[in-house]
């Protein structure tokens, strides 16, 4: 009986580690004075600042996003999609049933609490007349008819203690395509006066600042200046007129960052970290969650809404498509469905047939980075790295009639030929930059 006790025991035991997942996918990140609330695996989570288990505060079918603790930290606001729009609700922090506050046909989402802590700043397209880009409005924490703020448009921001001003960003950086964009689209911080209804932008350079966080009498940003160009964290002191930066990531990026009444929290490589204001010394906090696990175990899913690319075999009785980052072949009429990558771990995108009919090239990011590799159809097993690129970006893949070369533009707009078998490659034209 002794020895079944204890076997008992060491399987719960093992349940419960084998429980705990090192969450590495948390999104918007929010520090209140003792918690830490995140979003993973489409549900809101809370952790003490002090890291350890994670509890899930939510747990419905609908996605959550955006969470935001209130002045006091006793609620959160936060987005959710629970009737297929994405509105306004609020939760208390010990956990109950979520308030709707906005029903607005168009898309609500959560930025900031107003300091008073009676109202919620929201970004909405609801009378923008366009999808393009969004407008500010305070919305009372007990629901009503959200109140328009008089700034033009806005994605992201954040009150000052007194919640005379507002800084915040008309664009949202991180949905670009590329990082370290350089042009007219790239945000800037700007200080709104809200009694005054004037405009001041505190940043004015080519690199893309974004995520502005007030905390007393500084602002806190993300930017990609300097000389690594990683998304690092600034801060503006608005009595010296001055800007300096607090973080040194030179290979990973601040992804996301909010701020707490004396602290900073945000993600950068995969990783949490709490950013003391005081003093702006910053470390790693250690968060695991506790879920059954239903979300990773093995599935069925039907990818046929969400094919991306695709081409046709030179014999027209397949095609290749790519859809959900997998390679699938696919007969004209009857015969199985294959899956050529079966990799849960990559991306697999812009299958091109060669005209021999004998391999499939694609785009890959399995080493990390974006590179061209060869599926040979007859071995069915073989698919082969014909470029070592380490960086970069590039674009469909077009054979030559003997099936002997490939040829693509990359994101340096150069034509460049990939040469088989060896995969020597020849640079055959570039654009020039214009002075």
């Amino acid at each position: 009986m002794r020895k079944l006790i204890f076997l008992f025991s060491i399987i719960q035991i093992s349940v419960q580690v084998n429980a705990q997942i090192d969450a590495r996918l948390f999104r918007h990140p929010d520090v209140s004075k003792n918690q830490i609330c995140f979003v993973y695996g489409g549900d809101i989570w809370l952790v003490p600042k002090t890291g350890g288990t994670a509890m899930r505060l939510t747990s419905s079918t609908g996605e959550e996003s955006y969470p935001r603790f209130s002045p006091d930290g006793n609620t959160i606001a936060f987005t959710a999609t629970y009737d297929g729009n994405a509105d306004v609700y609020t939760i208390p922090t010990a956990g109950g049933v979520p308030t709707r506050l906005t029903w607005n046909a168009l898309n609500d989402r959560v930025v900031d609490w107003h300091p008073s802590g009676n109202s919620i700043l929201i970004a909405s397209s609801r009378q923008s007349g366009s999808q393009a880009f969004r407008q500010f409005y305070l919305v009372n924490k007990t629901g009503g008819f959200p109140e328009k703020l008089p700034v033009p448009y806005g994605e992201l921001g954040s009150f000052s203690p007194d919640g005379n001003q507002l800084a915040y960003v008309t664009r949202i950086t991180e949905n670009y395509p590329f990082k370290r964009y350089r042009g007219g689209m790239a945000s800037d911080i700007i200080i709104f006066d809200l009694q005054k209804s004037t405009a001041e932008n505190i940043t004015q350079t080519s690199a893309t600042e974004g995520k502005p966080a007030w905390v007393k009498d500084k602002v806190y940003y993300v930017s990609d200046g300097g000389t690594a160009k990683r998304r690092n964290i600034y801060v503006y002191d608005r009595t010296k007129k001055t800007h300096e930066i607090l973080t040194k990531f030179d290979s990973e990026d601040v992804n996301y960052m909010c701020a707490g009444p004396d602290e900073l929290v945000f993600e950068a490589g995969g990783q949490l970290y709490l950013l003391n204001t005081t003093t702006n010394k910053y470390s790693e906090v250690k968060i695991a969650v506790l879920a059954d696990m239903a979300g990773i175990m093995p599935r069925t899913i039907n990818v046929g809404s969400r094919v991306n690319s695709y081409d046709i075999s030179p014999d027209a009785k397949r095609a290749v498509f790519e859809a959900r980052g997998d390679l699938f072949s696919i007969p004209a009429e009857n015969g199985v469905v294959l899956n050529l990558t079966s990799s849960s771990g990559s991306f697999e995108r812009s299958p091109s047939w060669s005209p021999n009919g004998k391999y499939i090239a694609y785009w890959s990011d399995k080493s990390g980075e974006n590179e061209i590799y060869l599926y040979d159809i007859q071995s069915e097993a073989e698919h082969k790295k014909l470029t070592n690129f380490g960086k970069g970006m590039g674009w469909n893949l077009m054979w030559s009639p003997d099936s002997k070369k490939i040829a693509f533009i990359n994101d340096r707009q150069q034509i460049q030929l990939i040469s088989l078998p060896g995969g020597e490659i020849t640079e055959i034209d570039k654009t020039t930059e214009q002075t």
